[in-house]
């Protein structure tokens, strides 16, 4: 089952063709907390990654996103950027998720609020 997904979905981890290209050109570079492993290849021209998971961009960190991106030469395992005090650890984007923002008063909190502060326009 896991090899038909793999066959028929592009959104599964990767398709057959990445794993293909990845097995004769590519070198492992790095792995990210999450699971992603971040490859390029001999030539250090072209780098990709193969996502854990569901493909979604948001999953990269800053760190390897700019190495992927070729803002930086090396990658985070040999040189990790530095860290401040106030920063936050990484995390993806979760909109359209269960787990997405829901300001106060709306109706998809689990149990809304009543606003004080609007007042339904009504025509006379």
């Amino acid at each position: 089952m896991k090899f038909l997904l793999r066959l028929l979905t592009w959104w599964n981890t990767s398709t057959l063709n990445t794993a293909f290209f990845t097995w004769r050109k590519g070198v492992k570079v790095g792995e990210d907390d999450q699971g992603n492993i971040f490859y390029q290849n001999r030539e250090k021209t072209k780098r990709w990654v193969i996502y854990n998971g569901e493909s979604e961009a948001s999953r990269v960190s800053p760190d390897w996103h700019g190495w992927l991106h070729h803002t930086w030469d090396e990658p985070p395992t040999d040189k990790p950027l530095p860290r401040k005090a106030w920063e936050k650890p990484h995390q993806e984007n979760l909109t359209g998720t269960v787990l997405a923002y829901a300001p106060a008063g709306s109706i998809r909190r689990a149990q809304p609020t009543e606003r004080r502060d609007y007042e339904a326009w009504s025509p006379e």
